[in-house]
């Protein structure tokens, strides 16, 4: 997947929140996601299909449900890719200070 996918999933605060909860509990399925939310299953499920399309997250089927797990590796070029970007704004910022003083 693109880091732009990556990203484009990441958009929607509800879809972060769920990243969130994965990162900290492993696991989680729809269900159990949408007792914490107030929006329906379905949309929690929809999210976390955008999340899987993405690439950010993966899925196995347990009992009646898909169980939801993180994938770290697009996050973590995603991540790198700001890391490049911050450090080349620090460049610009220390240049233009340097410039001005």
């Amino acid at each position: 997947m693109a880091d732009s996918d990556v990203f484009s999933a990441l958009a929607d605060p509800t879809r972060r929140q769920l990243v969130d909860w994965l990162a900290e509990e492993g696991s989680g399925t729809a269900t159990r996601f949408a007792e914490r939310l107030p929006i329906s299953r379905q949309a929690v499920a929809r999210h976390l299909q955008e999340l899987e399309k993405a690439g950010v997250v993966d899925s196995s089927r347990f009992g009646r449900e898909n169980r939801f797990v993180l994938r770290p590796e697009p996050l973590t070029r995603a991540a790198g890719w700001l890391e490049a970007r911050a450090g080349a704004w620090d460049r610009t910022l220390v240049r233009l200070r340097d410039h001005l003083e």
